[in-house]
C-alpha cells in the first residue's frame, strides 16, 4: 500500500500532462526498464477527450459468469468505498475480471456515479463496459477492454489485492496516470518531482518543434535542434538522478 501523500498542487500538476510525456519523464531515472510500468493495447481508453486521470488503484477482483456463491452481489461496492480512507489520495478503481472469456460488463451507470460521487477519479478494468453514455454524461474516465450490454451475474470478489490488468501488476495503493494513449503507474519516491520535470522535457522537444515550424529547414539545422534537444534532455536525466 502507497503511504506517500502529494500535495494538491502536485496531484493537480500531473493531471495537466499528457500520459506518453509521464512516462518519457519516468524513464529518465531509470527505476525501471522502458518496456514495464505502463498497460498494454487491451486497456482503451472509452472517452479520449476527457483530461488525463491520476488517482490511487484501489483494487478488486470481479466475475460475471455465475451467480455468486451467497449474499448480495453489489455488496463489495460498500466494501470497495469504505477503503477510500486508507489511500493517501483520491482512488481509481481497477477491476480484474476473472472470466476468461469475460461474460458482462464490469460497471455500469450506477456503479460509476457511486464511485464518482463518493471521489474516484475513474475506473480501469480488465473486463468490459456498458452504459458509456451515461457515464461520459457525468465526466468519469473508464478504461476498458470493450464492451458489453449485460451485466450477467456481476459480483465483486476481493477488495484490495494484487491483481494483473493490460499485463500489469498493479498493487493497491499504486499512483495511476492515464489519458487517451493508456495508463502507466508513477513510482511514488518520484511523483512529487514528475511535474517540474515533464516541463522541462517539453521545453526541450520544443526546440525541434519549433525549429520544424519555421522556414528554410534543412538536415544540418535539424540535426543541431535535435542535438540540442538531446543534450538538454541528457542534462536533465543526470540532474533528476543526481549525477550533476
Amino acid at each position: 500500500m502507497a503511504t506517500a501523500t502529494l500535495s494538491n498542487e502536485v496531484f493537480a500538476a500531473l493531471a495537466e500532462y499528457d500520459t506518453p510525456t509521464v512516462c518519457n519523464v519516468i524513464e529518465l531515472w531509470n527505476l525501471r526498464p522502458r518496456n514495464t510500468g505502463y498497460m498494454d493495447h487491451t486497456i482503451q481508453c472509452c472517452f479520449p477527450q476527457f483530461k488525463p486521470m491520476v488517482g490511487y488503484a484501489l483494487t478488486s477482483t470481479f466475475r460475471s459468469q455465475a451467480p455468486a456463491r451467497g449474499g448480495n452481489v453489489y455488496a463489495g461496492m460498500s466494501e470497495q468505498v469504505e477503503a477510500y480512507e486508507t489511500l493517501p489520495g483520491p482512488p481509481v478503481i481497477v477491476f480484474q475480471d476473472l472470466d476468461q472469456p469475460t461474460a458482462a460488463a464490469t460497471f455500469g451507470e450506477v456503479m460509476c456515479t457511486t464511485y464518482k460521487a463518493f471521489g474516484a477519479k475513474g475506473l480501469i478494468t480488465s473486463g468490459t463496459g456498458r452504459d458509456l453514455d451515461q457515464v461520459e454524461a457525468i465526466g468519469f474516465p473508464v478504461f476498458t477492454a470493450g464492451t458489453a450490454c449485460a451485466h450477467g451475474y456481476c459480483h465483486i470478489l476481493d477488495v484490495n489485492v494484487e491483481v494483473t490488468v493490460g499485463g500489469l501488476t498493479i498493487v493497491p495503493g499504486d499512483l495511476l496516470h492515464g489519458d487517451r494513449n493508456g495508463v502507466t503507474t508513477i513510482p511514488s519516491e518520484i511523483a512529487s518531482e514528475v511535474p517540474d520535470a515533464c516541463k522541462e522535457l517539453m521545453a526541450a522537444e520544443d526546440i525541434v518543434l519549433n525549429y520544424l515550424k519555421g522556414k528554410n529547414i534543412s538536415p544540418a539545422g535539424l540535426k543541431e535542434a535535435r542535438d540540442e534537444c538531446g543534450a538538454q534532455v541528457k542534462a536533465l536525466g543526470m540532474r533528476l538522478r543526481g549525477e550533476a
